[in-house]
């Protein structure tokens, strides 16, 4: 499954009164798509899957999938600390019409590499969609360590990983030894460019919802051999990264979507709004 190299992990626009706003759902897809997105994930982090329903996470990829109509890959967020819970979202998710599925490393309950590797591998042989594995420490607590990733890789349908854990020596082990046509993604906008370099196919971004043409051009140029250029690109988005990341997530990126004009609404509890000195830097560094 070619994924593309760009994917947005797209943030869920909601109402004044906190509910999913499905019309401004349907501008957000097509401004990304305008806009660099070769592909999307939905219902992930930086959609607050935490604090969406089953229902709503089911309403969400449909109405995702039925407004990119087949233009670009639609990645459904379906993994949670559940097994079985992740394996009837997955299930909607297959019957929404997901052309992937997104499992994230099981948070709170801490499980070893062995638990980890049984998790992924039932919900994977309850789906026939192409399954990209992801790994977040710094919010799962715990690691997929590339012997597991590997091992892992071996499943037919388990295709992919996004890797955010930071290691450089870990993605490097993960892309030597897993076959060509696994692939690995940046989880990390700042860790973009350096996992390119170690063969990284490309990233599924946050900085993309408001930089989407930069990324693009970086990666584009950095496949075509352009190296200066390509980390010249990095360089100058890597403030905005950073500060995108420098208060909980999605906060800073719905309110730099609000701040473009892109209307996406607030973040539901236990996440709560940038501080008017918060904004102010954000709307600076935007603006710059």
């Amino acid at each position: 499954m070619d994924f593309g190299n760009i994917l947005t992990a797209m943030v869920t626009p909601f109402d004044a009164n906190g509910q999913i706003d499905f019309d401004k759902t349907t501008e957000l897809i097509e401004y990304l798509l305008d806009n660099g997105s070769e592909g999307l994930v939905v219902g992930g982090t930086t959609g607050e899957s935490p604090v969406l329903t089953k229902d709503e996470k089911i309403a969400l990829i449909s109405h995702t999938v039925k407004t990119v109509n087949n233009r670009v890959p639609v990645i459904a967020g379906t993994g949670s600390n559940s097994t079985q819970a992740s394996i009837e979202l997955t299930n909607e998710a297959e019957k929404s019409g997901a052309d992937g599925i997104m499992l994230v490393v099981p948070y709170y309950n801490k499980p070893n590499q062995e638990g980890l590797y049984r998790h992924f591998a039932a919900i994977a042989s309850e789906t026939g969609l192409p399954v990209m594995l992801y790994n977040v420490p710094g919010r799962s607590v715990v690691n997929l360590n590339s012997e597991t990733t590997i091992k892992l890789s071996k499943i037919n349908n388990i295709v992919s990983v996004k890797e955010a854990s930071g290691n450089l020596d870990q993605i490097a082990d993960i892309i030597e030894r897993t076959d060509d046509d696994f692939s690995v993604y940046s989880g990390e906008d700042s860790m973009t460019l350096p996992m390119l370099s170690i063969g990284a196919d490309g990233a599924v971004s946050v900085v993309s919802h408001i930089a989407g043409l930069e990324l693009k051009e970086m990666v584009t140029k950095f496949q075509s051999g352009d190296v200066t250029d390509a980390a010249s690109i990095h360089r100058k988005l890597l403030p905005i990264m950073n500060r995108l990341f420098a208060q909980p997530s999605p906060v800073p990126i719905k309110t730099a979507l609000n701040m473009k004009g892109i209307d996406v609404g607030s973040v539901r509890l236990p996440l709560v709004s940038l501080t008017d000195f918060e904004r102010e830097n954000l709307r600076r560094l935007i603006e710059s």
